[in-house]
């Protein structure tokens, strides 16, 4: 070779190199900055480490303290598991919420998808979600391992875990980028998020009951079942390789090593592909088709509504809450709640129909801080607003679009938890109720949105619901809607105790609850319609994030 050719690759290799460095500086950088925020998100940036730590370290000692008990690997191998589900699942969720996690941030910078690679793979290796996890592979390589045989695969085999975690999260990020970062990623995200957030509150249910229903104390030998599986996947089986090495079985250990390697090489592999195609391929994210059978569909579907600005109003805010990721996830999140605490009344023995009276709540909430997510754009409704009628009529679409799903919803919800519970007679009065405490909330919410509105923040970071500053009004907003509910819909809890107590029939709540829940909705239109012209200023300078 000449020494010009040794020349070049010397220099390529040493820009490589500094290229790699950036890309962890980037990451070091990113996380220093989240200490340079206001005082408020600093505090809860710095809390968020500790806690995490902290779950970290309890969970590496819990873990050791297995050290030596029966079904102890088992318990390793079952988190060991759940640790992979987690990490593989946090890029489809929180995709937005870490810079360093989105390639398509760097595919225009002059940097080779292998060095790309290499400096991301490093980079994901520093922050404090790799260090809770590092505890947790080091108190499961604890409990399973025995003697001198096991420590010395678990300093391979914790490492080699720890890789296999950090390159499958970046895997998928990286096959999934464009996608997530779209509105439709953002869309699954909520949809995803959600539905993971109820399995995993299933499966942590299912695993309480096996506990539970072992006898005295904790019997660790329930897991068994699950571990037998787990435990030849990788990367459990790296973990699972010291409980074998500490059995005398090396072949087996070695071979469990050789697997979760190879599953490395192809995640690897499977990332520099991803990395390749978009830095070399076309983004038709933004292509739009629109055919006229299709915008015959969609105008069809707003028959039902009423003519005029309710109507309008009615129509804006529901597509607001089918495509805006910050409206969808509070619609979602509501449903989801109503479903979690339907589910969890049944299978934890204190089931009641009435339980649907907390989806009212949870739906009805919804309409608090009506105008916070309009942001700057609220100055063309403010605009509008020239008589109390036209306040009226805009209060009342926004209460029709939360009414135009909550209602369906508990309607839907209703009938599976009366048979669950088998409480059949109780379903009309619970729905009642629910109506009732729905109405209460929507006209609750709309006099505290007059009141005490405040800005929501547009870049998707869930530890922030609100600009700085505006605590107070979240808390005004979100406490003050609860006690106010529950406070109001007082004469209506006494009817229907009143009638349950004296064994009287009490399907009389039915259309009681709808007249209460109505004349209360109504109602708090009425008061915040005074209120709403004469404050538009006041509020459009709210919620303008700050």
């Amino acid at each position: 070779m000449s020494a010009d050719a040794t020349a070049a690759t010397a220099a390529t290799t040493a820009g490589d190199r500094a290229a790699v460095r950036a890309l962890v500086g980037l990451k070091l950088r990113l996380l220093r900055n989240g200490l340079r925020r206001t005082p408020g998100l600093a505090a809860g940036y710095v809390l968020g480490l500790v806690v995490g730590l902290l779950f970290g370290l309890g969970g590496a000692a819990g873990l050791a303290v297995l050290h030596g008990r029966a079904g102890a690997a088992d318990a390793a191998a079952v988190l060991v598991a759940g640790l992979t589900a987690s990490w593989a699942a946090m890029p489809l969720f929180f995709f937005s919420s870490d810079e360093s996690a989105d390639p398509t941030r760097l595919t225009m910078l002059p940097l080779r998808p292998a060095v790309l690679l290499r400096g991301t793979l490093l980079g994901g290796l520093v922050g404090p979600g790799p260090l809770v996890s590092l505890l947790l592979l080091a108190g499961a390589a604890a409990a399973a391992g025995r003697g001198a045989a096991s420590a010395a695969v678990a300093v391979l085999a914790v490492p080699l875990t720890l890789l296999v975690l950090v390159a499958l999260i970046r895997a998928v990020g990286a096959a999934n980028a464009r996608m997530l970062s779209s509105r439709r990623g953002k869309d699954f995200a909520v949809f995803g998020g959600l539905l993971f957030a109820v399995l995993a509150q299933g499966g942590n249910l299912a695993l309480q009951s096996s506990l539970n229903g072992s006898g005295p104390g904790v019997d660790l030998s329930v897991l068994h079942p699950y571990a037998s599986v787990v435990r030849w996947l990788p990367p459990v089986a790296a973990v699972d390789a010291v409980r074998s090495a500490g059995e005398g079985a090396y072949p087996v250990a070695a071979g469990q090593l050789l697997l979760t390697a190879a599953l490395l090489a192809g995640l690897l592999r499977w990332w520099l592909r991803s990395l390749r195609e978009l830095m070399v391929s076309g983004d038709s994210s933004t292509l739009l088709e629109r055919s006229p059978a299709a915008s015959a569909r969609t105008a069809g579907r707003w028959r039902l509504l009423p003519p005029g600005r309710v109507g309008a109003v009615a129509q804006r805010q529901l597509r607001y809450a089918w495509r805006e990721p910050r409206a969808k996830a509070a619609v979602f999140t509501g449903i989801g709640m109503t479903a979690v605490f339907s589910v969890l009344s049944v299978v934890q023995g204190w089931g009641s129909v009435y339980v649907i009276a907390i989806g009212g709540l949870m739906l009805g909430l919804q309409a608090g801080n009506l105008f916070g997510a309009d942001g700057s754009g609220f100055w063309m409704i403010a605009a509008t607003l020239a008589t109390r009628r036209d306040a009226r009529d805009e209060l009342r679409g926004r209460a029709l679009a939360v009414l135009a799903y909550a209602v369906p919803v508990l309607l839907l919800f209703g009938p599976p938890v009366a048979a669950l519970t088998g409480d059949w007679r109780g379903l009309a009065p619970a729905l009642g109720l629910a109506l009732a405490v729905l109405g209460t909330a929507i006209g609750l919410g709309c006099v505290i949105s007059v009141r005490a509105p405040y800005a929501l923040p547009a870049d998707g970071n869930p530890m922030r619901n609100a600009a700085p500053g505006q605590n107070g009004a979240v808390l005004l907003n979100a406490f003050g809607s609860m006690v106010g509910v529950a406070v109001l819909c007082l004469p209506l809890g006494t009817l229907l105790a009143l009638l349950l107590h004296g064994h009287h029939p009490a399907w009389p709540v039915l259309p009681v609850g709808v007249l209460y829940g109505a004349g209360l909705a109504l109602l708090g239109v009425r008061l915040a319609s005074g209120r709403l012209v004469e404050r538009a200023p006041e509020i459009l300078a709210r919620v303008i994030e700050r």
